[in-house]
């Protein structure tokens, strides 16, 4: 006497909680799945953005398109590796979750690299800015004599 379609439109006593369980988890999936993309794009659009105003600026020899790509990069990198983060929550199997992992610290390993980079780069430009100054000023205490 019951058919499919009485079953879906009458849930047993207890079928409540899993029918709303379930719903729950499909809205969290699509939340975290649009979440995760936007995260994405904001690390490609930053990442290209560094790229072009780099580019110019390499064009008209600036000193420091190095140190700007650099904290450009570790940017959109950070974006990317909270897409990936966020993408976390909705995994289903271990393999899953290994391949996150694994991108996650990659991801973790080449923001460290590029960190330390930029570092170095504001050491050199520290160090040259110094260099700079330093004949100049050698240079009028010389002719105010």
């Amino acid at each position: 006497m019951y058919n499919d379609k009485y079953i879906i439109l009458m849930p047993k006593k207890g079928m409540h909680m899993g029918l709303l369980i379930e719903n729950l988890e499909m809205v969290l999936e699509y939340v975290v799945s649009i979440c995760t993309i936007m995260l994405e794009m904001v690390g490609i659009t930053v990442l290209v953005w560094s790229a072009i105003r780099c580019f110019f600026g390499w064009i008209h020899k600036d000193q420091h398109i190095r140190l700007d790509l650099a904290q450009g990069i570790a940017l959109a990198l950070e974006f990317k590796m909270g897409g990936e983060v966020l993408r976390t929550v909705v995994v289903r199997e271990w393999r899953e979750l290994g391949i996150l992992g694994a991108i996650i610290l990659l991801r973790g390993l080449l923001t460290f690299l590029i960190h330390w980079e930029i570092e170095n780069e504001k050491k050199e430009l520290q160090e040259h800015a110094k260099k700079a100054a330093s004949p100049k000023a050698t240079t009028v205490s010389d002719d105010e004599k």
